[in-house]
């Protein structure tokens, strides 16, 4: 027989390193002894997490392995080793079965190839995915209160070194930072403008690089720690299985501490950059783009350095405003040019489009095609309705399969009493498992009353269809359409170094060249 091993420990200190090479030769010398077992390979994964399977290489190379046949047998320690995801686990586990490959976790003497063996792997990888949990948990309150004591969690930056948790103002990062908030604030410089002067008299940023980026300079300039002030948990990792990051918008309190470190900044001028930032944000966003919100934003390609444009918020004679779009390279370094380090910066599209002009050459085009409004109302109409139909349907599939999900955990929670009964496991495991098992049970009567309520909104179809046709035949015909219709409509516009511009719109071969100058419009199939 044909034996693998698995191993891995979960960071990479010395003795961890110690106990992962001790791992590997335990298995060598296990195997060894038995014998009918043949040694195939043993597959180990150093300082990974073990809360997912997704970023482990080995586990995925051994189990890409197994599907081609190429053992029959997993040796593992212990099921937290293996996977301490539960669903992993029995995931794992029940495909390689299938496969005739059977996982034997020493040291809870579980083959699973034994008809009892899914059962006590359920409870066991619970039990390892609530230890996960707890040690999370555990892990998350010590790191806070530690970063309310001032305890520094985080990376150096522009300005200051970070180094057992404290920070020291480094002097040449500070030279720099200063120097920005002066050009910001005294100069009343954009963030684009410093950008380039930094780069062009060749200042360096954290990582040694000179390419300075305006968005850089407005992450500086909204930065706290400039002041002196601490801002801790702006990022949070709300998943203990996945271990993704993501912005804390309120899910989590942040810990603020004033005056925590040596400032760079005085706390007036950096009180004043605040105040600059929010006046000239007139559209929310300054010097970042818009997002979705604007339906140009995004869809506007620079044909030389392609490149998107940006929009940028320009002011009329009469003192009312507009917005324009402009290349972001031609934006951030000005015309295509050698910079005094001697690098090729800048692009020559550098003219900017109106977003009236630029959303009526997506009018002009929308309106130059022949539709048969007959025809689209129609279909349309049938699709939204088969649309409804559907959710209906899967709102029906998905309480059943709910209610079937509800039955499997009943059952389980069962199965666990019976096991304590048998002595296949203690009182205190016997106490977790039902109470994981009852959470699941209360979420899922819950989600049945919800999908339960939906399903009984009923619908009169011939009333739904005149209301959804009027719509349609509203939208067809060019009536109520906001810009995000027709930007909805738009793939890209393509502008070229001689103010030419091609409008292509989603599912059409056509392309609209238009001249700014003129807005004199030629179609090409």
């Amino acid at each position: 027989m044909k034996v693998a091993s698995y191993c891995r420990v979960s960071t990479d200190k010395e003795d961890q390193a110690n106990s992962f090479e001790s791992q590997q030769r335990y298995f060598r010398e296990y195997i060894d002894r038995q014998p009918d077992w043949e040694l195939y390979e043993i597959y180990a994964d150093e300082g990974i997490t073990g809360t997912s399977t997704q970023k482990r290489a080995a586990f995925n190379r051994m189990i890409s392995d197994a599907r081609l046949h190429r053992f029959d047998l997993i040796v593992t320690k212990e099921i937290s080793r293996f996977a301490r995801n539960t669903l992993d686990s029995l995931t794992y586990t029940r495909e390689l079965k299938r496969m005739g490959i059977g996982v034997f976790f020493l040291n809870d003497n579980i083959n699973t190839l034994k008809e009892d063996s899914e059962m006590l792997l359920a409870i066991k990888s619970t039990m390892a995915q609530e230890e996960s949990r707890s040690t999370s948990a555990r892990v998350k309150w010590g790191q806070t209160r530690r970063m309310e004591q001032g305890v520094v969690f985080g990376r150096s930056l522009l300005g200051y070194d970070v180094q057992g948790g404290k920070m020291t103002v480094n002097p040449q990062g500070a030279e720099i930072v200063r120097l920005i908030f002066h050009k910001y604030v005294h100069e009343r410089k954009g963030t684009t403008v410093i950008a380039r002067e930094l780069r062009e008299a060749g200042y360096k940023t954290l990582t040694g690089s000179t390419n300075w980026r305006n968005t850089v300079i407005l992450k500086i300039l909204r930065n706290e720690k400039y002041c002196g002030d601490l801002k801790q948990k702006k990022t949070i990792t709300p998943d203990y299985l996945t271990h993704q990051k993501k912005y804390n918008r309120g899910e989590e309190a942040c810990v603020f501490l004033k005056d925590h470190h040596e400032p760079i900044i005085a706390r007036e001028l950096w009180e004043e950059a605040q105040r600059e930032i929010s006046r000239r944000d007139i559209d929310g966003k300054y010097g970042t783009g818009h997002g979705n919100r604007y339906p140009l934003s995004g869809k506007i390609k620079c044909s030389e350095c392609g490149q998107s444009f940006v929009s940028r918020s320009r002011r009329r004679k009469d003192g009312s405003r507009y917005k324009a779009w402009r290349c972001g390279t031609a934006t951030a370094e000005g015309k295509h040019h050698i910079d005094p380090a001697g690098n090729e910066v800048g692009c020559d599209v550098s003219y900017q489009l109106r977003d009236e002009v630029g959303m009526e050459m997506v009018r002009q085009s929308v309106g130059m095609l022949k539709l048969d409004t007959a025809a689209v109302v129609r279909d349309i109409t049938h699709i939204v309705l088969e649309a409804i139909q559907s959710s209906q349907d899967s709102s029906q599939i998905s309480a059943e399969r709910l209610k079937k999900e509800l039955e499997q955990n009943e059952a389980k929670k069962k199965g666990v009493l019976d096991a304590f009964f048998d002595k296949s496991i203690t009182k205190d495991d016997m106490k977790l498992m039902n109470a994981e098992y009852d959470r699941h049970i209360a979420e899922l009567t819950e989600k049945i009353a919800e999908v339960e309520k939906q399903e009984s909104l009923t619908y009169n179809t011939a009333t739904l269809e005149k209301e959804i046709r009027a719509k349609v035949t509203g939208i067809v015909r060019g009536e109520n359409i906001s810009g995000n219709f027709y930007g909805n409509l738009l793939d890209q516009i393509t502008a070229y170094p001689d103010r030419r511009m091609e409008v292509h719109l989603k599912l059409l071969p056509t392309k609209w060249i238009y001249v700014l100058e003129s807005l004199a419009a030629s179609k090409e199939g």
